[in-house]
């Protein structure tokens, strides 16, 4: 029983480390609250990540490139400030229509 218990516990930890780095994004309008201030380019070759957006919060994943929207800053894992030029962005990501793209390049 003892060892139940114990093997509950270690997976209820782990969902629980799993859902708190889970990518869901919240978009700031000031760049200076800003974990990742992002560029968005056309070409997939120019990304540093691959992002695709979804509608669903369980499906987004730590380090997977498949982003859930918040309106809610509190909830997000990552604020991010979009900008128009790539020279100031410490994240260049291409947004695919692909959920099997999605990831670091």
């Amino acid at each position: 029983m003892k060892r139940f218990v114990a093997i509950l516990a270690l997976l209820t930890l782990g969902v629980l480390a799993h859902q708190a780095n889970a990518q869901v994004v919240y978009r700031t309008s000031y760049k200076s609250e800003a974990d990742k201030i992002v560029y968005v380019t056309q070409y997939k070759s120019e990304a540093d990540m691959v992002v695709y957006e979804t509608k669903y919060k369980s499906e987004a994943r730590p380090d997977s490139g498949i982003w859930y929207w918040t309106s809610y800053k509190s909830e997000a894992n990552w604020k991010v400030y979009y900008t128009q030029y790539k020279s100031e962005a410490n994240l260049i990501i291409y947004i695919s229509t692909y959920k099997s793209e999605a990831g670091y390049k």
